[in-house]
């Protein structure tokens, strides 16, 4: 990966789309969205949102799965069935 925050979130947001392809069909409601949010320069973030029945447990892979390439992770849960994580990277 590269030093830059932003292209690190880039490329784990590739890997999540990648190693999660099967929640993110194109024909269907996608059960996980990517978003960079790079409006503060100092703190961008990934936010990977979940949004399907047990919710949690995807969100559990999810996390599980960037805490191994190095990320940290937050979660907000809006309800059962929308949980975002939130990712940062140094």
């Amino acid at each position: 990966m590269t030093a830059n925050p932003v292209n690190k979130l880039d490329d784990l947001a590739n890997q999540v789309a990648e190693e999660f392809e099967a929640h993110r069909q194109p024909d269907e409601f996608k059960d996980v969205s990517l978003v960079i949010d790079n409006n503060d320069q100092d703190r961008p973030t990934l936010i990977v949102h979940v949004g399907r029945e047990d919710a949690d447990t995807l969100a559990d892979e999810i996390e599980a799965f960037l805490q191994e390439r190095g990320a940290r992770t937050q979660r907000e849960r809006h309800s059962d069935t929308d949980v975002r994580v939130l990712v940062t990277v140094d």
